[in-house]
C-alpha cells in the first residue's frame, strides 16, 4: 500500500470572517473525508525567503501591515486580510511546501489549508487568496527537482500560478476548468513565453461537463504533455469546486470522479502525489476527499464510461494541434 498522510493544523480555523464564503466551516467538512488511520502532520509556517519565491516584497509586508493593524480589510471585494491573515496564509504556504517535500520522499500528502493560493499574483491578492501557496511550493521544490508540473483542477482557472511559471520552461502548468467565468483567464490561446512557451495548458470547458469531459482531455493532453515532460514531482491544486452540488460549480462532477482523477495521475506518473486544498464549498466535499485518498492508497480504477461533449472533443482538437 501506498504511504500517505494529510497536513492540517487548528491554525486553520482562523482567518474567518462571519458569512464569508471561504470559511473554516468547509475546511472541516474536507477533513472529515480523511480516512482513518491517515497521519495528520501539524503545519509549520514559511518563512518570509520562501513567500519571497513568488511574492514582491512591497506585497509581503502589506499584507503583514494590514494584519498588524487588526480589524478586518477587504484587498477586493472578496479577498480579505484581518489580524491573523498573515500567520494563517504563511502556514498554508509552509503546509504546501511540508506536503511537496514528502512527495519528493515517497510519500502521497494533502495539504488541509486555508486560505486557498492559486489566484493569488506576486504582487496581488484576489480571489480568497493571500499567498499563492502551490507556487511557492513549486519553487521550493526546485531546489530539490529539476521539474515540477502542476495539475489545477478547481473550478476556476489558476491565473496567479499561470502568471508566475508563465515564461519557465521547468514548470508544466495544466489547468482544467469551467470556462468563461471568475477570473476569465485560462484560454486555449494561453501557452507560456519565451522559454516558457508550450509549458502552460489550458482547457476551458464549458458548463455542464462531466468526468466523461474530465477523462477525455486528461487521457488525450494532460497525461501525454506529463509523459513528454517527465515531471520529478507532481503538485494537485486540489479545489473540489467542480462537484454537482457546490454552490458555485456548473460542472457535474462526483465524489468518485476525484477518485479517478488522482489515480489517472498516478498511473501516469508512477509517484506519489502533493495535492493542496484550494476551492470546495458543496456538502460532498468530504466524500470527494474520501475518494481520493482511496485512490492515493492505490486502490481506485481509473477507467470508465461514457463519452465527452462535442465542444470538450473541439478544445481537445485545438490544443493536440498547437502542441504538434
Amino acid at each position: 500500500m501506498v504511504r500517505c498522510s494529510a497536513i492540517y493544523g487548528e491554525i486553520f480555523s482562523h482567518h474567518e470572517m462571519d458569512n464569508h464564503d471561504e470559511n473554516s466551516t468547509r475546511l472541516k467538512a474536507a477533513l472529515g473525508g480523511v480516512p482513518e488511520g491517515i497521519p495528520v502532520i501539524a503545519p509549520i509556517c514559511a518563512p518570509e525567503s520562501d513567500l519571497a519565491r513568488v511574492h514582491t516584497p512591497s506585497f509581503i509586508n502589506m499584507i503583514r501591515e494590514f494584519s498588524s493593524h487588526g480589524g478586518q480589510y477587504f484587498l477586493d471585494q472578496n479577498t480579505y486580510v484581518d489580524a491573523e491573515t498573515f500567520i494563517v496564509a504563511s502556514c498554508a504556504a509552509g503546509a504546501a511546501v511540508e506536503a511537496v517535500n514528502r512527495s519528493i520522499d515517497g510519500e502521497s500528502c494533502f495539504a488541509f489549508v486555508r486560505p486557498p493560493g492559486h489566484h493569488a499574483e506576486p504582487d496581488r491578492a484576489m480571489g480568497f487568496c493571500i499567498f499563492n501557496n502551490v507556487a511557492i511550493a513549486a519553487r521550493a521544490a526546485l531546489d530539490r527537482v529539476k521539474k515540477v508540473a502542476i495539475i489545477d483542477w478547481d473550478l476556476h482557472h489558476g491565473n496567479g500560478t499561470q502568471k508566475i511559471f508563465f515564461a519557465d520552461d521547468d514548470v508544466l502548468f495544466c489547468s482544467i476548468h469551467q470556462g468563461n467565468i471568475f477570473p476569465h483567464t485560462g484560454w486555449v490561446d494561453e501557452i507560456g513565453t519565451g522559454k516558457g512557451k508550450g509549458f502552460t495548458i489550458n482547457a476551458p470547458l464549458r458548463a455542464g461537463s462531466s468526468i466523461a469531459d474530465y477523462r477525455f482531455v486528461f487521457q488525450e493532453v494532460f497525461i501525454p504533455a506529463l509523459e513528454q515532460f517527465r515531471p520529478d514531482t507532481v503538485i494537485v491544486s486540489a479545489g473540489q469546486d467542480a462537484l454537482f452540488d457546490d454552490p458555485k460549480s456548473g460542472m457535474l462532477l462526483f465524489p468518485p470522479d476525484f477518485g479517478i482523477l488522482t489515480a489517472m495521475l498516478m498511473k501516469a506518473t508512477d509517484q506519489p502525489l502533493a495535492l493542496i486544498l484550494e476551492g470546495g464549498y458543496g456538502p460532498s466535499h468530504g466524500e470527494a476527499i474520501s475518494q481520493i485518498f482511496f485512490s492515493l492508497k492505490g486502490s481506485s480504477d481509473p477507467s470508465g464510461d461514457g463519452e465527452p461533449r462535442r465542444t470538450t472533443q473541439d478544445i481537445v482538437g485545438v490544443l493536440r494541434k498547437m502542441r504538434m
